[in-house]
């Protein structure tokens, strides 16, 4: 199943993800801008039409929950990037992320570790 999200579904799935669910009302607390209740509503039924979320009546509120995990979303975006942005390139993807100025020695280290474990695994494999 491919996976897309527009700017605003990722927001809202952004909050379900890290809550675990939500009503519309917690889900439009929880969003860093200021939606309106319809709004909040509509993406999520959106969503919901889509297959990524589910909803249980509670009262008169429906609660939902994502369908979709985090972890295969980001996977489905950052295959899209990667074909859009890099032209299939991985190279190019992972030269742009170390080259921002703003990540420090320690999480280099960690991306380098991360690397090294990889190549471990692919001679092992041999």
């Amino acid at each position: 199943m491919a996976l897309s999200f527009t700017d605003r579904e990722l927001d809202v799935m952004a909050v379900l993800w890290r809550r675990g669910s939500g009503t519309v009302a917690e889900v439009r607390e929880a969003l860093s801008e200021d939606f309106a209740y319809t709004t909040v509503l509509t993406v999520l039924r959106t969503l919901e039409d889509k297959g990524y979320v589910g909803h249980t009546a509670e009262g008169k509120a429906h609660r939902y929950r994502p369908l979709v995990k985090q972890e295969t979303a980001g996977k489905h975006a950052l295959e899209r990037v990667l074909d859009t942005v890099f032209a299939g390139s991985r190279e190019r993807l992972l030269t742009q992320l170390v080259s921002d100025r703003g990540v420090d020695a320690a999480t280099l280290q960690q991306l380098r570790a991360l690397l090294d474990e990889r190549l471990s695994e692919k001679k092992g494999k041999r």
